[in-house]
């Protein structure tokens, strides 16, 4: 089982029907997909690769002084102190997220470009109109969407008997999260009919998922997925991550349209502000707690 591949440029040529299609199937069965042929030029995805791999050779002697790596120091000391014994009741390193992160100024414009575009092919297929998302995430225009980009390295894990997750299972809160992720370490999967399916690296590809906000304006059309990162024993996984969310003031609600309303009342009407409030501390839960939650605020 593998995560849908889809040709985006073929949205302007004789095989759009086709392509909406493919894109629709990716947003509703799977909540997770591969866009080729984006748009984005090979010449900036190679330029981030090289920038992340400088930044990382850098950063590689603050990361063995981070939190994860002293608390698996603690483990493997508290581990070794059972001199003589078999122990069956190793403690998992499982509350800890093996990752090391920064924040990325540049690479924003091109990707931004394509989560926009983006968010009019599902606006197309749902029946909504164009600019529907962008209006919710904004206010109808009275605040600006948030967008970001976050870099994540995930170092090779020397004891993986102890460490399973170089980050936990959950959804994400925001919108449209576009993640161009490494082309030859593995260890992202997304959970799909109960088994974990690995999304493959493919040179070059973007990987998109739609997010918890996603998922309340399509009525649940759309749904966010569940997902998480494997360590690894072998390599240095990159992951750049870019997130198109609602501004924290924008006012969240399914959109009134006939593709979407068919089950009024499903999903509560909130500040996204609110919802963030309540994704932080309960983000590796189940969601709908937070629906729940974020509808008793108001």
């Amino acid at each position: 089982m593998a995560i849908p591949v889809i040709d985006f440029s073929k949205l302007e040529g004789k095989e759009r029907a086709e392509t909406l299609a493919q894109i629709d199937n990716g947003c509703q069965q799977w909540g997770f997909f591969q866009l080729v042929n984006h748009g984005i030029p090979v010449e900036l995805l190679e330029h981030v690769k090289k920038v992340c791999t400088e930044c990382y050779r850098h950063r590689a002697e603050a990361f063995k002084a981070s939190r994860p790596v002293q608390l698996l120091d603690q483990l493997v000391r508290e581990e070794e102190e059972v001199v003589g014994e078999v122990n069956n009741n190793k403690k998992k390193f499982d509350d800890v997220d093996w990752e090391d992160v920064f924040t990325m100024r540049e690479y924003r414009t091109e990707v931004k470009k394509l989560a926009e575009k983006l968010m009019e092919t599902m606006e197309e297929n749902l029946g909504l109109e164009k600019g529907t998302f962008k209006n919710k995430f904004t206010g109808n225009g009275e605040h600006e969407p948030f967008f970001g980009t976050k870099v994540s390295h995930y170092p090779p894990c020397p004891r993986l008997d102890l460490v399973e997750l170089g980050l936990r299972p959950h959804t994400d809160a925001g919108g449209v999260i576009l993640l161009f992720q490494d082309d030859r370490v593995g260890g992202l999967q997304i959970l799909k009919d109960g088994e974990w399916v690995d999304v493959q690296p493919l040179a070059n590809a973007i990987v998109i998922n739609t997010g918890d906000q996603i998922e309340v304006v399509s009525n649940g059309r759309y749904k966010s997925v569940w997902h998480r990162v494997l360590a690894t024993g072998n390599g240095n996984r990159r992951s750049v991550a870019s997130f198109y969310n609602p501004s924290v003031k924008a006012v969240i609600c399914p959109a009134s349209a006939s593709a979407v309303d068919e089950t009024i009342g499903a999903y509560p009407e909130f500040l996204f502000g609110d919802y963030m409030d309540v994704y932080v501390k309960q983000k590796y839960m189940p969601k709908e707690p937070r629906f729940e939650a974020v509808k008793a605020i108001n």
